[in-house]
């Protein structure tokens, strides 16, 4: 379960030339780079959550930035190169209680914490040639 996201930075290494930028929706997905591509960038973008590392729903925020930086650049497909999860922190906090009476003194507390995690997702951004008519 997921309760907080955040946006982390984003980060680009251009390997190759970039282009005017495109929508998003036309950047398309590959396992592996199609014969016809060039290298544009390598990419990375992260999504926080707090309680777990997150599921799909943050894998699919860390692709969807990770598309996003592709148009920017004019890059027509993403090639996914992993993901990490990573604890960056936690957030805790505690309640108590104290009673004193005569001779006697009670003391109750509680506490609880949770961790803030990161999952990063590289790419490498890729421009795949239209097909020629033959």
């Amino acid at each position: 379960m997921v309760l907080l996201s955040g946006c982390a930075p984003a980060s680009r290494v251009l390997v190759g030339p970039a282009r005017a930028p495109i929508p998003v929706d036309q950047v398309v997905i590959y396992e592996q780079p199609p014969v016809n591509s060039q290298d544009v960038a390598i990419l990375n973008a992260s999504s926080n959550s707090v309680f777990s590392a997150g599921g799909q729903r943050v894998a699919d925020k860390v692709i969807q930035r990770l598309k996003v930086q592709a148009a920017q650049l004019g890059a027509n497909g993403v090639v996914l190169q992993g993901f990490t999860d990573r604890q960056t922190g936690s957030l805790g906090t505690g309640v108590g209680s104290d009673s004193y009476s005569g001779h006697t003194a009670v003391g109750v507390g509680a506490s609880t914490s949770f961790g803030i995690y990161k999952k990063t997702g590289e790419a490498l951004a890729i421009y795949v040639s239209p097909a020629e008519p033959q």
